[in-house]
């Protein structure tokens, strides 16, 4: 017996929930569709609501909802949904896959969209086109001298401060979180992340400049917006990256215009500029 005052008596086993989904074939124009679930466990993720609902829509003779995933452990970054207006849905810091259905009120309507972006085009209902980001990380996600095996861990040194930077902008999954969330789609935030991961580390350092120049350009070729510092991606990326991984990129792209400038015109740079 369950005493009235315990947690499990706040939040029920199952809940019964309206979904309006939104479905989309290739090439044609999308729309809401409505769907009732009367019993969803509480323990289930977001994502294993969504299969509850495709299983059932099989049992119907119906197309289940395309959605991407694979990890479902907040990991590889395919979960792309946003939920009630939100990418990844309204808990900071997790992404669809670790969302829980505990976090949802009984009888609660809830809308589920694909990312909006220019940049991402709609592929199927919830599926998403993301390989912008792919030529984004093509055009400098790489360094282009041999490094052979791993080094001995002591034989590069690299500052505590400087490995924990980097490694925090490495965190970055690559969902796209950010772009949906900003107002004029851009990748800035996924960009930053990505020059700030390499070109803190001393074996991104000698093509720092020309990295962060051709993801940059990449990005805009893609199609993505520019940022204005509103701080949307900020706030919705599951990995907590910050809007410092935008002004190191803004720092390393407009040192090397400059660095590139100068060399065009032969003439030397003076001191401290």
């Amino acid at each position: 017996m369950v005493k009235e005052n315990s947690p499990a008596a706040d939040h029920p086993a199952t809940l019964r929930l309206r979904l309006r989904v939104w479905r989309q074939r290739p090439g044609q124009p999308g729309a809401f569709e409505e769907h009732e679930l009367p019993a969803v466990p509480t323990s289930a993720s977001f994502l294993e609501m969504m299969d509850l609902l495709n299983e059932r829509l099989i049992r119907e003779g119906k197309e289940p909802v395309a959605f991407d995933h694979d990890c479902r452990e907040g990991i590889c970054g395919m979960c792309s949904m946003t939920i009630n207006g939100m990418p990844h849905g309204p808990l900071p810091g997790v992404t669809t896959c670790q969302l829980h259905m505990r976090n949802f009120r009984d009888g609660e309507t809830i809308t589920v969209e694909p990312w909006r972006a220019r940049a991402f085009p709609v592929l199927r209902d919830l599926m998403v086109d993301r390989s912008g980001f792919d030529k984004v990380v093509q055009a400098g996600g790489f360094i282009s001298v041999r490094t052979g095996s791993a080094p001995e861990a002591n034989s590069i040194p690299v500052p505590k401060p400087v490995a924990d930077e980097a490694m925090d902008a490495a965190e970055c999954i690559g969902c796209g979180a950010c772009v949906a969330s900003c107002k004029n789609g851009s990748a800035m935030l996924f960009v930053g992340a990505k020059v700030t991961h390499l070109n803190l580390l001393p074996q991104g350092k000698p093509e720092a400049g020309r990295r962060a120049v051709a993801m940059v350009r990449a990005m805009d070729e893609a199609g993505f917006g520019n940022c204005t510092n509103y701080g949307e991606c900020q706030a919705h990326c599951p990995k907590g990256i910050t809007l410092d991984v935008i002004a190191r990129l803004n720092r390393d792209y407009l040192a090397e215009r400059v660095r590139a400038f100068f060399a065009s015109t032969g003439k030397p740079r003076r001191g401290g500029d």
